[in-house]
């Protein structure tokens, strides 16, 4: 055979634009979604990472490196050790020392001296709230010109531009808020007494550039001054003062030496650009080597043998990959599913192309054509389509998703490139290995499968049944493999193969026979047609199949995800909404509040935290309610729902006669403290109410915790526990309206607030929005699939409409006859599918565990996050794969029927 050229590319593409400009759209789709999914994922784990570092306190998120000043050559070498050249020198040095992929934002970070210990001054017009002098911290900052802007005066300067240890004159500025605060203006003398008297002349008044800056915020004393409260008993009114801060010039730094211990400080930030998820464990090592490491030890070479490295950078890296570590197996169930889904629909399209080229292909061999040249000038032939829309798509994922890495896009890209280029020359080799003059009926399924078929089948399902187990087992978190992440795919696919099996032998043909003895034709033919069909359904069907599963099994996480959070904000409100205060509400409070838009109802209960028992040794959290009402509230929230009649008084209990023992709802812990027996609880007004508990419920709405007691407001004395909390029941709840209702006289919680606290990370939100893409991509690409199999029998049905209307078969049959055939083949894949995805989630459901995902924590209020079949998951596809069959088929019947016959029966024709 010659080899491949050119004109038969050429000549190739123009005899079927169509089925090119196919492949070309298949392929650019397919490979755009490859390539995005890695970008994607890229992008929200490094968002999460820069909110996780960005959201601790400053002085968890940076690095702070400190040091005394040298002490070791002298007065002249100490007060070198803290002038500004110096200081820059090893500022450089710190900077060098951090390892990659750690990197410093140069341009936020900071470093200068300053005093360990605030001074107080004797200056009396400095604010005395309780008569106790006001006390300054000094600093001497590097680039305070960069980081302020000037109010008023001047920035401090160093007269002769040189400070000593013998300096007693320097020159400061404040910011705005410390200068409001202690009534500081320009030309203000503050006289600060220490190891020697230090005076400090106000020379200007300045504005943070940006307050909220780690420039800023590390020494938050130097930007707002604070009020403080000397050391004392708990509960006395100890005395307060003020402690501000002075901004001296960085050449005065030599004159802090000689007035209080002073410290050299290198505040090192992170680069928030340069953090990336794909490097935590590099990042993590970084952070240790400064803490503990080698560059602890370079910085004890360079600095000084004493300088300590304090960071809570380690921390915030430990907890961002424990979430991402919970959340990234589930996003590579989702990525499994939608890529086997994919990978199907393209080995179809490959599929479909070689058979309608079954004869072209056959002759070809049947001249001399070799299985290597033929299946390279096919190859040839797909790749001048799949390679240019394979990069296309690749590009569009890099323009839609910037900032992230090419590499794993690129390498997704190539492998849907290469499947669609190999998959139509691999079929054709397999299928034309010999050479044969007559392929025999193609309408016509094997009863007997290949030993292959049957070693490979057994195989898929070992592999199956094992990573089903240990998910099981072992959880979907706990380093079990990516061969557990793909277990609801082997479970789609096992059933792929059982349902293959069992079609069309012996489902089929055994209702065939049956159906004989019905009057007409149309359904003892189309039941005989699709006992007939051939085993080219087995790709079909796993597509349907495996979309099913990941469609339930990705649907029921995110139904789970969102039924989590409801809990968790219901349980920590106990209600739709919560408004709650310290003391009793006013009396009218609840009749505004029940008046306000959505409000149905309102349940009042008098909550009190600090009812003390066993001789005031312990305290428990009461709450007086109305059975009835509670009860009714409890039932709707199913938050430990009771009956009204056993939390009723007995009588004789009116007014809180202390004789008289009161029934009482208890958690599980207070029950087993006090068993059945009855004990007294000391009320906040005094009184005493004797108790028996003879309810015990997990939960309770009007408290969230593992220790409360609930009774009957009535028993107890007139005002002991007055209504300060009112449970709100209803939709749509407005919170303005209820804070103008509330009017201040308590706090407002409303249960939907509190469930969007719970999406706090960008990991979570981009793990639902991959899952999301994935299912709808795998639901998209099984349709597809389905299209595709029928398409590769559309001709064969259209002559066989032409041949039976010639024998007097109506359009109306023609409809019927073509619906009747599809549905064997879509209404077992229906209902396989429904009965594959309520599998998996039930097979799979004890190793997955939805709590991280929900709030975005090990632990939620409401307890572990399980995972539940969703019935809207698993019916819609099913409904969607019966529609879209029927509708195909009667598509194909009313276009078949607006030909001529004469157009489908042409002589010679095969079909």
């Amino acid at each position: 055979m010659n080899p491949v050229t050119a004109p038969w590319v050429r000549t190739r593409l123009r005899a079927a634009p169509g089925a090119a400009v196919a492949l070309a759209v298949l392929v650019a789709l397919t490979a755009c979604l490859a390539a995005a999914f890695p970008r994607a994922l890229d992008r929200y784990t490094d968002v999460g990472l820069r909110q996780a570092v960005e959201h601790a306190p400053v002085d968890e998120s940076s690095i702070l490196v400190t040091a005394g000043p040298d002490l070791d050559g002298g007065v002249a070498h100490t007060e070198e050790s803290v002038r500004p050249g110096h200081l820059t020198e090893l500022y450089e040095s710190a900077l060098d020392t951090v390892g990659r992929p750690l990197v410093v934002d140069a341009k936020r970070s900071s470093y200068g001296v300053r005093t360990t210990e605030t001074l107080p001054s004797p200056e009396t017009w400095l604010p005395r709230p309780d008569g106790l002098p006001a006390q300054m911290l000094l600093a001497a900052p590097n680039a305070l010109a960069d980081h302020t802007r000037l109010r008023s005066g001047r920035l401090p300067e160093v007269p002769g531009k040189e400070a000593t240890v013998s300096t007693t004159e320097v020159q400061a500025a404040v910011t705005e808020e410390t200068a409001r605060t202690l009534h500081i203006e320009v030309g203000s003398v503050i006289h600060l007494p220490g190891r020697q008297d230090l005076t400090v002349h106000v020379t200007g008044i300045v504005a943070p550039e940006d307050p909220d800056s780690p420039y800023w915020s590390v020494g938050s004393l130097l930007r707002t001054p604070s009020l403080r409260r000397t050391p004392g008993p708990m509960g006395a009114s100890n005395p307060t003062y003020w402690v501000g801060g002075l901004l001296l010039a960085p050449e005065a730094a030599p004159a802090l030496l000689s007035v209080a211990p002073t410290v050299r400080y290198w505040h090192l930030t992170p680069d928030p650009d340069a953090l990336h998820s794909r490097d935590l464990g590099p990042l993590a090592s970084a952070v240790a080597s400064l803490e503990s490491g080698p560059g602890l030890e370079e910085l004890h070479a360079r600095i000084s043998p004493l300088t300590d490295v304090t960071t809570g950078l380690d921390a915030a890296f430990t907890t961002y990959g424990e979430l991402r570590g919970d959340i990234g197996p589930l996003i590579v169930v989702a990525a499994s599913g939608a890529g086997t889904v994919a990978a199907v629909v393209l080995l179809m399209a490959g599929g479909l192309a070689a058979d309608r080229r079954r004869a072209e292909l056959a002759l070809l061999r049947a001249r001399g054509a070799s299985v290597r040249g033929l299946a390279g000038r096919l190859l040839a032939e797909t790749a001048v389509v799949a390679v240019p829309a394979g990069a296309l798509g690749y590009g569009v994922a890099l323009l839609a998703l910037p900032g992230a890495r090419p590499l794993p896009a690129l390498w997704a890209a190539v492998a849907v490139t290469a499947v669609a280029c190999l998959a139509l020359p691999l079929r054709a080799a397999a299928a034309h290995r010999a050479v044969r003059v007559h392929d025999g009926r193609r309408d016509a399924a094997s009863a007997r499968a290949s030993r292959r078929r049957t070693v490979a089948e057994l195989t898929v399902v070992v592999l199956a049944l094992g990573a089903v187990e240990t998910l099981r087992r072992h959880g979907a978190t706990n380093g079990a493999g990516d061969l557990v992440a793909l277990a609801p795919v082997l479970v789609g696919v096992i059933a792929a193969l059982v349902l293959v099996r069992l079609y069309p032998l012996p489902l089929l043909r055994g209702l065939a026979r049956p159906a004989r003895r019905l009057r007409g034709a149309v359904g003892p033919l189309a039941l005989a047609r699709a006992g007939r069909s051939s085993a080219s359904a087995v790709l079909p069907l796993l597509a349907l199949l495996t979309a099913f599963t990941v469609a339930a099994f990705g649907g029921s996480v995110l139904s789970g995800v969102a039924d989590a959070r409801d809990r968790a904000a219901l349980v920590s409100v106990g209600a739709d909404g919560r408004v709650e205060a310290e003391t009793a509400l006013p009396a009218g409070l609840p009749g505004r509040i029940g008046k306000a838009p959505g409000v149905r109802e309102v349940t009042e209960v008098g909550l009190n935290y600090q009812a003390r028992t066993n001789g005031g040794r312990q305290s428990l959290p009461l709450a007086a309610v109305d059975p009835g009402e509670y009860a009714a509230l409890a039932g709707r929230t199913d938050l430990g729902a009771f009956p009204a009649g056993e939390l009723r008084r007995p009588g004789g209990a009116e007014g809180g006669s202390e004789d008289a023992v009161l029934p009482a709802l208890a958690s599980p812990t207070v029950a087993e403290r006090f068993g059945g027996d009855t004990f007294q609880l000391r009320l906040a007004d005094g009184s005493v109410a004797t108790l028996r508990i003879v309810l015990v419920r997990d939960r309770t709405p009007a408290v969230y915790g593992d220790e409360f007691l609930v009774v009957d407001r009535a028993g107890l004395a007139p005002g002991a526990v007055r209504p300060n909390v009112l449970l709100l029941t209803g939709g749509d709840l407005d919170a303005g309206a209820l804070h103008r209702a509330a009017d201040d006289a308590g706090t407002v919680q409303l249960r939907s607030e509190k469930r969007g606290t719970y999406v706090d990370s960008p990991l979570q939100s981009g793990a639902e929005h991959i899952y999301t893409a994935a299912v709808a991509a795998g639901a998209g690409y099984a349709a597809l699939a389905l299209l595709l199999s029928l398409a590769s029998t559309a001709p064969e049905r259209a002559a066989l409409l032409a041949r039976l209307r010639t024998m007097g078969l109506t359009r109306a049959q023609g409809r019927r006859l073509l619906v009747l055939e599809s549905l064997p083949q879509a209404l077992p894949a229906a209902l396989g599918g429904v009965l594959t995805g309520w599998a998996a989630v039930r097979l799979l459901s004890p190793g997955i565990d939805l709590t991280t995902i929900a709030v975005s924590a090990t632990t939620s209020p409401a307890g572990r996050a399980e995972l539940s079949a969703d019935p809207w998951s698993l019916a819609v596809p099913a409904v969607a794969v019966l529609v879209l069959a029927v509708g195909v088929a009667a598509l194909q019947a009313w276009w078949s029927g607006r030909r001529a016959a004469v157009a489908e029966l042409r002589a010679g024709d095969a079909r």
